[in-house]
């Protein structure tokens, strides 16, 4: 089985998150629907229908999660050495050569993205563009406006 990457940060959170699944989101469902059953006829209680649809989704994300925890290769982006190159976990300052905007990203697992706090997933285009690139490269990006030129100004692992 193929192994995913994901930062400690990563790891961490998604582990943060089976805790509140197994230790609160769990319980609450399953006394949920105790109460449900409690008020008898189940062919028309929508409250235990709506309790067990939830019950599927918290199993569903827990089994989920656990698979990705037992595959992940979990990096701890200070302890690389890339020798300046952009790998998994850098830190890239980046600057859009037409507009000369600056902007940061972090190259991350899938899990973590979110382009709002510049963590950028490993498979999207950019970061595809930017792996194995160096600080005074550019990477040039195919975007839904066209082909976009970055210039790679800082590169660090934190």
């Amino acid at each position: 089985m193929a192994t995913i990457p994901i930062t400690k940060r990563g790891a961490e959170k998604l582990k943060q998150e089976l805790h509140t699944l197994k230790t609160v989101d769990r319980p609450w469902v399953i006394n949920a629907i105790a109460e449900a059953r409690a008020q008898g006829d189940l062919s028309e209680n929508a409250e235990y229908d709506a309790a067990k649809d939830r019950q599927g989704f918290i199993e569903g994300r827990i089994q989920e999660i656990e698979s990705k925890l037992s595959i992940a290769q979990i990096i701890d982006p200070s302890a690389v050495d890339a020798g300046g190159r952009v790998v998994f976990g850098a830190t890239v300052e980046l600057e859009e050569e037409t507009s000369g905007d600056v902007v940061t990203y972090q190259i991350v697992g899938e899990d973590e993205a979110d382009l709002k706090l510049g963590l950028i997933n490993i498979s999207s285009p950019i970061a595809r563009a930017l792996i194995g690139k160096e600080e005074g490269d550019i990477a040039k990006v195919e975007a839904p406006g066209g082909v976009k030129g970055y210039e790679i100004v800082k590169v660090s692992y934190l």
